[in-house]
């Protein structure tokens, strides 16, 4: 399929993003904390959660940042953007 296949889920297009996150890893030294508690934690669906986590959904900065504080992290930590895809 092509890089910019989307889909639709609910309201919102869903696409593959370029930036990359390491919610999964970061999840797991928590206690393996669960999609759905972290969910809870930052007020979003878990299913919001599994698409940002799978890069196809890019959260709104302020959301980045409710996440990076649940994991007492800076956002950069938590989400890189390749610097290829910086001038695009």
């Amino acid at each position: 399929m092509p890089s910019n296949f989307g889909y639709i889920v609910g309201a919102i297009r869903m696409t593959k993003t370029n930036i990359t996150n390491q919610i999964r890893t970061l999840r797991f030294f928590a206690n393996e904390m669960s999609q759905a508690t972290l969910a809870t934690k930052i007020g979003v669906t878990r299913q919001t959660v599994m698409a940002i986590e799978a890069a196809k959904y890019s959260p709104s900065l302020e959301l980045a940042f409710k996440i990076a504080a649940v994991f007492d992290k800076d956002l950069s930590e938590v989400f890189e953007y390749p610097k290829s895809n910086q001038n695009d």
